[in-house]
């Protein structure tokens, strides 16, 4: 068992999808195809701490509620752990090691939470506070930094080292604004709002999907002012499926982007050719973004992840 549950929070050094495995970036300067590219490595990245996260706590007792901890490790950062403060602490720092070989993380992120609180119970929740958080894509060499705090919340209670035995666990990711940097120097402030449930089916499944609501517009998981001074919301239209018997691959999935110029969609868990691929996938996953340009035309742009 502490080797499925190393083996299940082991995801957080191979799901970083579009962000981390992308062979390219949109060779086109229009708006929709940029802000895809930018949206999809900023909610990886986001995704990928929190796993971070998940290693860490459950790693220290003193953080779960449990009598023992089972030791994670994060290959490109080391832990240091206040247990005696208040609120505790847990401090990760990353040190550039590029031990995926698809992207190389520098910075400091510090999970915090009040004496007495308890992972495993309903409601748990972690302060994650961005430091100087610098993702740098080897591909290509563009990078963006973070700052800022989100809130990361147990919703159901439990344990992922108990993740089959309980069937399913929920967590929630949530903030008022993250300060994102891209490798243009622009600096805006995104909002995060989305749930991931764990479930078991042949392996660990992760499942996401967004949480907030604008009107009529639903399911958003990020929004604010992309890179060229638009406000923007992403919605998640069809949930991000993440499946460990597909080597933690995202399998399937589709977002909705809102710019002021154009909306477009992005699917994943496709071939080549656009089309719908099954799990396991042999190669590439490829993602297809599409938008109706200016003059009314549809424009398709896939790329491999």
């Amino acid at each position: 068992m502490k080797k499925q549950f190393l083996y299940l929070l082991a995801f957080s050094l191979l799901i970083g999808f579009a962000a981390c495995k992308k062979d390219s970036t949109p060779k086109d300067n229009n708006e929709i195809a940029t802000h895809s590219d930018d949206q999809s490595r900023f909610a990886s990245e986001v995704d990928a701490v929190s796993n971070d996260a998940d290693i860490a706590i459950e790693s220290y007792p003193t953080f779960t509620g449990r009598f023992m901890g089972v030791q994670g490790v994060i290959c490109d950062a080391t832990i240091a752990v206040n247990t005696t403060s208040n609120p505790m602490t847990i401090t990760i720092t990353y040190n550039g090691t590029n031990c995926l070989g698809n992207r190389s993380r520098t910075g400091i992120v510090v999970l915090s939470t009040p004496q007495g609180t308890q992972w495993k119970n309903a409601g748990a929740a972690i302060t994650v506070t961005f430091q100087n958080l610098k993702i740098t894509r080897v591909s290509d060499n563009k990078s963006i930094t973070i700052n800022g705090t989100q809130t990361y919340t147990n919703v159901s209670g439990g344990l992922l080292l108990n993740l089959v035995a309980l069937g399913s666990i929920t967590h929630s990711i949530t903030s008022n604004g993250l300060s994102v940097t891209f490798d243009n120097g622009a600096q805006r402030s995104w909002q995060v709002s989305k749930q991931r449930v764990f479930s078991y089916s042949g392996g660990a499944v992760i499942t996401t999907t967004g949480t907030h609501s604008d009107g009529s517009a639903s399911n958003i998981a990020e929004w604010g002012t992309n890179r060229f001074g638009g406000a923007f919301s992403t919605a998640i239209t069809s949930p991000l499926i993440v499946r460990q018997d597909c080597s933690f691959r995202l399998t399937s999935g589709r977002v909705a982007h809102t710019t002021p110029l154009v909306n477009g969609s992005v699917t994943f868990g496709l071939n080549a050719s656009g089309n719908e691929t099954s799990c396991p996938g042999t190669g590439s996953y490829y993602y297809k973004v599409m938008w109706t340009g200016l003059r009314g035309d549809t424009i398709t742009v896939i790329h491999p992840y």
